[in-house]
């Protein structure tokens, strides 16, 4: 830590680097009684003051300042000791990064069909993101064989007993999650097992079987199928890591307006084994898996559905209490534990990127949160199942598909909502290009479809209508306008819509470079009229056990179950 003898009146102090550290040797020198004189005798070491004074130049006799000279070293050590603890913190905060990144399970996201298109950004460049979340049963491990189910059931394929969809709109302010009972028959397309190559063929089937038939990828398949909606990533987290994730948290307020006590009964095998008292609890471990799991002492799958949306908006609001997300000593320990008991699709499959989806989310305000189970109807072939409700559950899909909110306040808004705006432009005036979407359902796309819907336009006075070669996809047919046409060319629009019998609902924004397009869907293929929405399903979200996340509430109790 010396430094050159060689004086230099005005020079600026000369810095020295460890480990891209650097700092400047002045701060470690004497005062200026021990300063340098100009002949070069003082230069601060004790060896050279002696063969100054061997050779006459400077001061003999002058006390060493063994004292200064200690402190110099204290202050070199500890800033040599400041410089390792910081490399040392840095290389440990990117071992832990790679440790966590090490927990981590992936898995393809896809089984081999996705078919879904991806949404395309708003006017703002902004996209939805919808995730596939995943309980899987399992029995294949020793914690969750002691945590539920019996020997007979190790090794069985796992089912996907839990499945909900999360989408948060496009401008992160509202959020909505749709469960589909375990029991709900669909069809299954086609999916391989990547891990070992098995095949499975299309079946029509229950959808807590995809799981089984080649992984949460087949069960990210079957939901694009049945919905049409792109899913962006899917979870998955077993008996045992709902336990850890519960206990992480520290526990969740749930409530029962009556005692429960879900055990076997009579002629009804099983039970999760939850015991509560009325009033409000905070779960958390093994007691919060029960809860999860309660189905006979909540009537049904669906009562069970509605438990476990409960369940998660107190745990939302839980973590958003705790400001986990600004805790660091919070946040690592939660990330511990999630890296451990989830398992994600692979492009999802590293610490930073759940982590900027957990931010993502939450920024979402929990009165904006809606959670619900599918519209269905009894499954004709067996009265223990379910399918989606015709028509009810398309429009519910559509909702999700088209970023609408679920939100019963901003749906009342909308609805309420009038038209304004100036005046939309001749008929003859408005260039617009038909589009053939049709083949979006995985159908053969109708022939000369955009030519037929043009002819129809023209007809009505929209002389500028024209054709365009490439081919689109929309499973509901859409009129988009530019951005930058701004209210006008909504207006325009919306004349179109309105000539066509078409509902508003059609007309949408699109990014600045597009033009005025109507893309047919899958939705109209034939016919030279709009096809109207069922009379009978005028509201999606009626009797879908709908929870907001800013309401906690309280379950009801199945009567047999209410015996402490």
């Amino acid at each position: 830590m010396g430094r050159s003898s060689t004086p230099g009146e005005g020079t600026r102090p000369r810095v020295r680097h460890a480990g891209q550290l650097g700092w400047d040797d002045g701060l470690y020198e004497d005062d200026k009684a021990g300063a340098p004189a100009p002949d070069g005798s003082g230069d601060g070491d004790g060896d050279a003051a002696r063969r100054g004074a061997s050779h006459g130049g400077g001061r003999r006799g002058r006390p060493r300042r063994t004292g200064k000279r200690k402190k110099s070293r204290i202050l070199r050590w500890a800033a040599l000791s400041l410089a390792v603890l910081i490399l040392g913190t840095a290389a440990a905060g990117y071992l832990w990064y790679e440790h966590l990144n090490g927990n981590l399970r992936k898995g393809h996201r896809s089984a081999g069909n996705s078919a879904a298109k991806k949404t395309a950004p708003n006017a703002a460049g902004q996209t939805p993101l919808n995730i596939l979340m995943i309980g899987s049963d399992s029995r294949n491990s020793k914690e969750n064989l002691k945590l539920g189910g019996s020997k007979s059931s190790v090794g069985a394929p796992p089912l996907a007993d839990v499945q909900m969809l999360l989408h948060v709109s496009a401008d992160r302010k509202n959020a909505s999650v749709v469960s589909i009972p375990r029991d709900t028959r669909v069809d299954i397309p086609a999916c391989e097992d990547p891990d070992n190559g098995k095949k499975y063929p299309a079946t029509n089937t229950l959808i807590n079987e995809t799981l089984g038939r080649g992984g949460p990828g087949c069960t990210l398949d079957t939901w694009e199928k049945l919905t049409g909606v792109y899913i962006d990533h899917w979870m998955m987290v077993d008996f045992a890591g709902v336990v850890d994730m519960a206990d992480a948290v520290g526990g969740a307020d749930v409530c029962v307006k009556q005692n429960v006590n879900d055990v076997p009964k009579p002629n009804v095998p099983g039970g999760s084994g939850l015991r509560l008292t009325a009033g409000t609890h905070k779960v958390k471990g093994k007691q919060a898996l029960q809860w999860l799991r309660t189905r006979h002492a909540f009537e049904s799958d669906f009562g069970r559905s509605k438990a476990q949306h409960m369940y998660m908006n107190s745990v939302i609001r839980e973590l958003k209490d705790q400001d986990a997300f600004s805790d660091t000593g919070r946040l690592m320990g939660l990330a511990e534990t999630a890296t451990k008991s989830l398992q994600v699709s692979e492009e999802i499959g590293s610490v930073k990127k759940l982590f900027d989806l957990g931010m993502q989310l939450k920024g979402v305000p929990m009165d904006k949160m809606n959670m619900l189970t599918m519209p269905r109807i009894t499954d004709d072939r067996d009265e223990n199942h379910v399918l989606p409700k015709p028509g009810a559950a398309d429009k519910l899909w559509a909702l999700i598909r088209d970023d609408q909110s679920l939100d019963p306040k901003d749906r009342a808004k909308n609805k309420k909502k009038k038209e304004t705006g100036p005046a939309a432009g001749a008929p003859a005036s408005i260039g617009v290009t038909v589009v053939n979407g049709t083949a979006a359902d995985g159908q053969a796309p109708t022939g000369n479809r955009a030519g037929g819907v043009r002819d129809l336009l023209r007809a009505k006075g929209f002389t500028e209508a024209a054709t365009s070669t490439d081919p689109g996809s929309a499973l509901t047919t859409e009129l988009t306008y530019p951005k930058s046409s701004g209210a006008q060319g909504r207006s325009d629009a919306l004349s179109i819509a309105k000539a066509m019998s078409m509902p508003s609902s059609v007309v949408k924004e699109a990014p600045d470079g597009d033009t005025l397009t109507l893309t047919v869907g899958s939705d109209w293929r034939t016919g030279t009229t709009f096809p109207k929405a069922a009379k009978d399903d005028s509201d999606p979200l009626e009797g879908t056990e709908a929870v907001n996340g800013a309401k906690s509430g309280c379950m009801d109790v199945y009567w047999p179950y209410r015996q402490m």
